[in-house]
């Protein structure tokens, strides 16, 4: 009868691989999107927001593929050492309670810890083919920190190390920490950036 709901993997079709310029469209995208915004004409001040939830859609999907390619890696694949993610669980009586900056904090939070943690796996794997797919997870997270900035959240200042952060766990497995990479768009950073109250001002 509780109001939990935890999001979880989802099946998708084995990755055949990308070409590179189709692994960039998410990233020009979002960069299309913000110049969009900066140079309408006649725009009034405050700039508008980017309320578009079709660059997270792609970020996703390539989160999954990395997820699945990851899974089918054989050798050259595995994380050096244990590492600390954020809690994917979405509970929402407790998430709905929290005002907007404490709900943007614990999303940066979350994406600073992936960020740390998907850097250490570009270090630990020696598989070439999996390179491109942390490379272009690492650069979607920094996209989705652009995005995040354009909608007024408050500057996040990372701690100076992952000690001590609440909401978290270790994991010790690259297919682990890529799950919890999909997980954690699909659940808190969609939560709230469907939800931010600089795109609600754009709802009359």
């Amino acid at each position: 009868m509780g109001n939990r709901r935890t999001y979880g993997p989802n099946r998708e079709d084995p990755v055949r691989g990308s070409a590179d310029t189709a692994m960039e469209f998410p990233r020009l995208l979002a960069l299309v999107l913000i110049l969009l915004e900066w140079t309408r004409p006649g725009l009034p001040s405050p700039l508008r927001p980017i309320c578009d939830l079709r660059v997270l859609n792609h970020f996703i999907k390539e989160a999954r593929d990395a997820e699945v390619a990851m899974k089918s890696c054989r050798e050259g694949c595995s994380l050096s050492e244990s590492v600390t993610v954020p809690q994917t669980r979405v509970d929402f009586d407790v998430w709905e309670k929290k005002n907007g900056l404490e709900q943007a904090q614990e999303v940066q939070s979350g994406l600073w810890l992936l960020q740390q943690a998907l850097n250490l796996l570009r270090t630990s794997v020696t598989n070439t083919a999996m390179h491109s797919h942390i490379d272009n997870s690492v650069r979607n997270l920094l996209s989705i920190n652009a995005v995040l900035r354009s909608l007024n959240f408050q500057e996040y200042t990372p701690p100076a190390s992952a000690a001590g952060l609440e909401g978290t766990w270790r994991v010790s497995s690259a297919t682990d920490l890529l799950q919890v990479y999909v997980n954690f768009l699909r659940g808190k950073v969609r939560l709230l950036l469907s939800d931010a109250q600089a795109c609600q001002q754009d709802v009359s």
